[in-house]
Order: structure tokens, then C-alpha cells, then sequence
């Protein structure tokens, strides 16, 4: 019997078009149309008529075709298994057709639309697409070929590792089929089918396959062949692509080293921004990765200037316009953005550093990467570069014609390189202090804020001198300078100020005691000059303060100064008020020193219907765990109770950055209460694993953080978790590669170790990428660690025949 082919019906086709047209309308009611379209969506066709409408209906217009296919798009997300056969089949009939659509834009919705499909179904539910692409690309039609390279590339960055799986139908892997096609793509004569086809290759090298492997040599002469591109988008993906080879497989680029070296410190003075950036990250790439870094040393005197030229303000810098806003300027809301807590330790290098101190901003550019590089090459080559960097520096500070962005570079310079070069510039110490101080004052704003930065970075060895007379000086004037910029008139400088002044306290510590009572008058005073946004990093000094100082401000004269303003600045929020987490934790520190509890209040905020409420109190719950579990008994396992339900599926989709902090939370707690998380281990691991598997959308640092929480649950409660390894072992591995080396990932590992010892097998499906997530250790300081992976492998070893064993 014929199955009957679906069809539209007229009213219902005209009443979503009708819609769809109406939500664009800027005057429209467009909460109302969603409800309606949402009410629509219950109807088991509703896809199909988005796919008609974009596929078919050409008396609309290209926007509503377009909303027809996004609307498509987020339908199939949730809904494409639920549907019967026949309409999942429908929809993908209808859309092969339009690859190759006249309309760029519709093409490129349906290419988004054809990737999610194959997300759900993966390549081998859909043999026929493979076709369909292979069909496009050898027809020499334009349309055609970038209609099905558009969808291809969108395949490659969602799911590259389905490409390289065995298909019952097709005769042989798909990557095998695409590869050879998107080399010769390479030499297209049109920009988006060379940029599109180097994309697609681009997204196979972090897991990179057999056939990426044995087609390198052909890749590579593509990249190089590419080099030159007059399209910037090219040349920026060709850089990009270089970074990424450096990062995951530097033995592949060393044959070459020098050519690409060269290449990259052309491709730093691009015109375009965008390809100067991408390239200024092979600088630090190429010191983090595995590579003598002698090649590098007869490029550096060329490199340095070029570092330092990108380090100054670009004239279309959006800092530029933040930097001319004073006290008198309300806060935006958007500039109001709760705490993020990552996995990193706060001022591990100079580039999370320039983060910080640039943090107004928040996107990276090429000053920022280059300040980074620099950081990271003096962490290398250490005072080599001095005789080199200083000279440069010394120029642009002493020429009173030079422009204040080349002034402020320099000083930029001088604090990226403030802790590689340290056993160089100490003996000049003295000399620099002195130099940066009277900048503080300096009728530019950047000037003043970057002084704040660079002389933070020396704070170690500043206070490290404060033992003897002149030292004792010119800490007081390094102190008193930030205390002076705390009270600037202008935002940008008030915060590196206060930022500036925290990094002075955590190093200081008692040296600030008898300095106690003027600190204290400075930051209140900040209290009546400051907007919501300073108030918060205001508050963070305050709390950095009481940790540095300890016992010494539980005095009565202190407290005295101290607890007023703060408990009105209480009393003026309500209890849905954002701005009352960071003075929360703020009091916890007072608490500590003042033996004071606000446990319960931070239990209802971890609960609170607002995110950005949770995402704080989860930071500041994690915080607690780390230096007192005990003060948050007896209420521990409904905070954790609390921090598991954020990793639940649709809390992750929804409050990506909630769900780090409460994953990070739980890792914190779980390595100091050991055993007694056992409770909710399973149900946080079957959390995990979703965000693992799928990380669209997901930022870098819940990614970590979840391959590090899995570890720590590992670690303590391997009996619970190491029976499930093979559901997560492969993503979980990936995830650890990604992960620099410090004690979080030491605590990953003892976790593997751990799951191993307890399920062996578990884990010998996956050797190869556990064998890869421990190649990502550059060192591995700890010796027991060192000395328990070592048996992981061992024990591995002897269970492989010894046939298999290389000579």
C-alpha cells in the first residue's frame, strides 16, 4: 500500500506564515505570537510545516522563510526523536533540495537545520545527506558547492568524530569521502568555498583522525598555499590552524618551524585585526608546547618590537570611550555582572591578569594577546629579553613627545614581564618603583590605571623590601599612591585601584596592621563615591583585608570604623538585590575574624529563583568549602543537594554559569568531606557525563571544571563511580588535555588513578585517550601522583600480550 505523502493545509500554513511575518514587526506583540507558536508546536506536524514554509514557500519573504528554519531548528533540538518516521523523513526530503538554494541566507539556515538533524540521528541515520553533499560538491555549481560546504562545516564543528565512524551503506568513512574534496576547495577561485573547506579541515584537529594523519603533508601544503590569501577571513583561519598544530601536534610544524615563525610574525602586522590576533596567539602557544625554544631566540629582538607596537591602544579600542567616564556616571546594567568563579587560580600569569585589570572590556584583542605573549616569553627566556625589551621601554618613557598610548604600553610591558624577568630588574627595583609612582598621577586615565596594574605585579618584592628603611619608604608610597587612586574620579582607575590595593594586601598581610585605621577611612570613603559596580570590588578589598589581617581588625576601634557602613549598605538592599553578594562575602570575612555566622542566609541564596543570586552564593559556597567545611554544618548536604540540582539538563542549557559554579562547589567540598558526598555522587555523575559528551554552547570553564569535579568524586568515592567509566571515559579524557597543570588537575588524576584501580577494565577500551590525557602533563610535580600513573601503566602493560609489546 502507497504511504501518502504529507501535504500543508492552507489555513494552517497561512496562520503560521501569518505569524512568523508579524513576530518581525518591531511594534508587534511578540510575547503573545511565541505563545501562539509555542501552542503550535504541540502539533505533532508542526515541523513539517516549518520545513515546508522554508523549503517551499517562495511567495514569502527570504526573513520569514528564515525564522521558519531557526524556529525549525530549536523544534528538531528537543522534539526530532519523538516524531513518527514518515515526518522525520519529510523534513529531511524537503531540505536536501535546498542546499543548493539561490538565497545565501536560506542556504546557510538550512545547513544549520541539517547539522542538528544529524546531531540527533548521526551520519548512519542519514546515508542519504553524505550523497547529497558529495553530489553538491562535484556539480561545479556555486550555489551548490557552498550550500553543501556551509552545512558540512557546521557538521565538522558540532560533531567532527561522526564523520570518522563506520556507516553500513557507504563504502568507506566519510571524512575519507571529504577530505580529498576540501584540499582541492582549497584552491578555489571563491572566498567562502576556500574559507568554508579550511573551516571544515580546521574543526579534525584537536581529535585528529587516521586520515587527517596520513593526509598532513597535502594539508599542510594547503595552509602554506593559503598563507598569502587576499581574503583576511583565509589568513586568519591559516593562523588559526597553525596555533592549533602547534598546540596538539608540534612535531608536525618543527620540519617547518622557521618558515612559519616567519609567516607568524608577518601575519602579527596584518592589516586586518582579526589575523594579527590570530597570529599573536602562536606565541604563547609555541612556549607552552614541547619545543626547544632556541628556534625562537634569533627571532626575538624582531618579535618584542612587534609585541610591543600591538601592545599600544588601538584608536577604535572600546576602552578608550569606557576610560572617560567618571564617578558622576550611573552604572548600566549590563556592566553589573555577578561573579564568575573559574577553575584557575586567581593571577596564575600575566595574561588572566590583563584580564582582570582589563576586564571593563571584556572581549580579547590584540593588546591584550600581545601583553600575554610577552608575559609568557619572559617566563621562557627569562632576563634575556631585557637587553632587548628595556631599551624599547626606556625610550617610550623618557620621550616627553611620545603619545600617552605609547607611555602606557610601556608601562604595560613593564608589569608583563614583572615576574619572568624578576632576577634581572630586582637590582632596579628601586629605580622602577620610583618611575611608576609619580604615573599614578598622570592626567590620562589608562595611564593611571595601567600604573595601578604594573606596580600590583611588583607588589611581592615590594613588601619583600619593606623589612629595611628605604624599603619601609617606598612601600608607604606604593600603598598610599593605590589608596590615592581608590578616590579617583574616574571609574576605570578606581577599579584597577582597588583591584591594584588587593594584590598589595594578600602579599603584605601584617605589614598593613599599623597602617590599619587610614586604609580603612580610604575604602569607606570610596563607599559615598562609588557606583554599584566599584562598590562590589570595594567590597572584595575590604573582605581581602580581614583575610590578610587577620585577628588584628577584630578590634573595637576598627570595627567601629568598619561595620557601620557596611550594615547600612545591608539595610539599603532587598533581599532580591544583586549587589548583595558581594557584600556578603565581604561579611564572611569580617565573620571569620569576628566569629560570626551567615550560613543559614547563604543556604536561601543558593536557592533563590534569580541566577545571578545563585551563581554568587555558589562562588562564595565553594570559597567556604576550601579553608572552612566545618562552618557550613549541619546544613552540608542541603547545599550540596542544592548545587547538584544546577547540573541538571535544562538548569545547565539555561544558567551555563550557575552550573560551573556549583559544579566547581561540589569538587571543592568533595575532596574535604572525602566519603561523606557519597549521597549525591551518582546523580552528579549523571550529570556530568551530558556536559561532557556535549559541549555546544558550553563555555571553556564548565568544562573543566566538570573533568575536574568527576575526577575529585572519582578520587574519593571510586567504588561509585569507576563502574561507569565507559560511558565517560572519552569525553572525560578530551576534556583533561585541556587542562594546564596545577593542583585541581593533580586531583583529576589521583581520581583516574583511583577508578582504574578499582575497574580496570572499564578503562581499557579507552587506553589510547587516557594515554593522551596524561601526555598533557608537561610535569608532574607530585610525587605519589607521578608514582601511582606510573602503575596505572604498568599494570596495563602487563596485561597486554606480549606479542603485541614494541621491540
Amino acid at each position: 500500500m502507497a504511504t501518502t505523502i504529507w501535504q500543508p493545509k492552507e489555513e494552517g500554513l497561512r496562520e503560521i506564515c501569518g505569524l512568523l511575518e508579524e513576530y518581525r514587526s518591531p511594534t508587534s506583540d511578540q510575547s503573545r505570537i511565541w505563545q501562539q507558536l509555542q501552542r503550535y508546536s504541540q502539533l505533532p506536524d508542526f515541523g513539517n510545516y516549518l520545513a515546508f514554509i522554508l523549503a517551499r514557500a517562495e511567495g514569502k519573504s527570504v526573513e520569514v522563510r528564515q525564522a521558519a528554519g531557526l524556529l525549525l531548528k530549536n523544534n528538531l533540538r528537543t522534539s526530532f526523536h519523538l516524531m513518527i518516521a514518515s515526518y522525520q523523513q519529510y523534513i529531511k526530503s524537503e531540505l536536501l533540495p535546498c542546499l543548493g538554494a539561490p538565497d545565501r541566507h536560506l542556504r546557510s539556515t538550512v545547513g544549520t537545520v541539517v547539522s542538528v538533524i544529524v546531531q540527533q540521528v548521526q551520519v548512519r541515520g542519514w546515508p542519504e545527506l553524505m550523497q547529497a553533499l558529495v553530489q553538491c560538491f562535484d556539480s561545479n555549481d556555486f550555489n551548490h558547492m557552498e550550500g553543501a560546504l556551509d552545512a558540512l562545516s557546521k557538521i565538522c564543528e558540532d560533531i567532527p568524530e561522526e564523520l570518522d565512524a563506520d556507516v553500513p551503506g557507504l563504502p568507506e568513512r566519510a571524512i575519507n569521502i571529504f577530505l580529498p574534496r576540501l584540499f582541492q576547495f582549497f584552491q578555489s577561485p571563491h572566498v567562502s568555498l576556500r574559507k568554508l573547506a579550511l573551516s571544515s579541515v580546521n574543526q579534525f584537529i584537536v581529535f585528529m583522525p587516521t586520515a587527517l594523519l596520513l593526509s598532513m603533508d597535502q594539508y599542510l601544503q594547503g595552509l602554506f598555499s593559503l598563507s598569502q590569501d587576499p581574503a583576511p577571513e583565509v589568513r586568519k583561519l591559516v593562523c588559526a590552524a597553525l596555533v592549533q598544530l602547534l598546540e596538539i601536534r608540534p612535531d608536525f610544524l618543527q620540519p617547518h618551524m622557521r618558515n612559519v615563525i616567519e609567516y607568524m610574525l608577518q601575519a602579527n602586522q596584518d592589516s586586518d585585526a582579526d589575523v594579527a590576533l590570530e597570529a599573536c596567539e602562536f606565541w604563547s602557544a609555541f612556549c607552552e608546547a614541547r619545543i626547544p625554544p632556541e628556534i625562537l631566540r634569533e627571532f626575538l629582538s624582531r618579535l618584542i618590537a612587534v609585541l610591543l607596537l600591538n601592545m599600544v591602544y588601538a584608536d577604535d579600542d572600546e576602552a578608550l570611550v569606557d576610560a572617560e567616564v567618571d564617578e558622576t556616571v550611573p552604572d548600566r546594567d549590563q556592566d553589573l555582572k555577578p561573579r564568575f568563579r573559574t577553575s584557575r587560580a586567581h593571577g596564575a600569569d600575566g595574561a588572566e591578569e590583563e584580564e582582570d585589570e582589563d576586564d571593563i572590556i571584556n572581549s580579547w584583542n590584540l593588546r591584550k594577546c600581545s601583553a600575554a605573549g610577552l608575559d609568557v616569553l619572559s617566563t621562557v627566556f627569562g632576563d634575556e629579553i631585557l637587553p632587548i625589551l628595556m631599551p624599547l621601554v626606556q625610550a617610550k618613557l623618557s620621550n616627553v613627545d611620545i603619545s600617552w598610548k605609547e607611555r602606557e604600553a610601556a608601562v604595560l610591558a613593564l608589569g608583563a614581564i614583572a615576574e619572568g624577568c624578576i632576577n634581572g630588574l630586582f637590582p632596579h627595583l628601586r629605580e622602577i618603583v620610583a618611575f611608576l609612582v609619580p604615573l599614578l598621577d598622570d592626567k590620562f586615565p589608562l595611564v593611571r590605571s595601567i600604573t595601578c596594574w604594573t606596580l600590583s605585579r611588583y607588589s611581592k618584592w615590594i613588601v619583600q623590601g619593606a623589612g629595611h628603611l628605604e624599603g619601609h619608604d617606598q612601600f608607604d608610597k606604593v600603598l598610599t599612591g593605590l589608596l590615592r587612586r581608590i578616590l579617583d574620579s574616574n571609574k576605570r582607575v578606581q577599579e584597577a585601584a582597588c583591584s591594584a590595593f588587593a594584590t598589595l594586601e594578600e602579599e603584605a598581610a601584617e605589614e598593613l596592621a599599623p597602617r590599619l585605621e587610614l586604609i580603612l577611612q580610604h575604602l569607606l570613603c570610596a563607599f559615598s563615591k562609588y557606583q554599584r559596580r566599584n562598590l562590589r570590588i570595594v567590597y572584595d578589598a575590604i573582605g581581602t583585608l580581614a583575610d590578610a589581617v587577620g585577628g588584628e581588625l577584630n578590634q573595637a576601634k576598627y570595627l567601629e570604623i568598619l561595620m557601620p557602613p557596611l550594615i547600612a549598605k545591608w539595610q539599603q538592599h532587598s533581599n532580591f538585590d544583586r549587589d548583595l553578594f558581594p557584600l556578603l562575602e565581604c561579611f564572611t570575612s569580617i565573620a571569620q575574624v569576628a566569629r560570626s555566622d551567615l550560613r543559614d542566609l547563604l543556604l536561601q541564596c543558593c536557592a533563590d529563583e534569580a541566577a545571578d543570586v545563585r551563581q554568587s552564593a555558589l562562588a562564595l559556597l565553594g570559597d567556604l568549602a576550601k579553608v572552612c567545611t566545618v562552618h557550613l554544618q549541619p546544613h552540608l548536604h542541603d547545599f550540596l543537594n542544592l548545587a547538584a540540582k544546577q547540573l541538571q539538563a535544562v538548569e545547565v542549557k539555561e544558567n551555563v554559569s550557575v552550573a560551573n559554579n556549583a559544579c566547581w562547589a561540589i569538587g571543592e567540598i568533595a575532596v574535604k568531606i572525602r566519603q561523606e558526598i557519597s549521597p549525591i555522587v551518582l546523580s552528579v555523575t549523571a550529570s556530568l557525563v551530558p556536559i561532557l559528551s556535549n559541549t555546544e554552547g558550553l563555555n571553556k570553564s564548565l568544562l573543566e571544571n566538570s573533568a575536574i569535579t568527576l575526577g575529585r568524586l572519582g578520587w574519593v568515592c571510586p567504588e561509585l563511580v569507576s563502574p561507569h567509566m565507559e560511558h565517560f571515559m572519552r569525553p572525560w579524557c578530551y576534556a583533561l588535555q585541556t587542562i594546564r597543570d596545577d593542583i585541581e588537575k593533580e586531583d583529576a588524576f589521583r581520581g583516574l588513578c583511583a577508578m582504574v584501580r578499582a575497574n580496570p577494565s572499564g578503562a581499557l577500551s579507552f587506553l589510547v585517550q587516557m594515554c593522551q590525557a596524561i601526555a598533557s602533563w608537561h610535569e608532574i610535580r607530585s610525587e605519589d601522583l607521578h608514582t601511582d600513573i606510573c602503575q596505572v601503566l604498568h599494570g596495563y602493560k602487563q596485561s597486554i600480550p606480549l606479542s603485541l609489546h614494541c621491540d
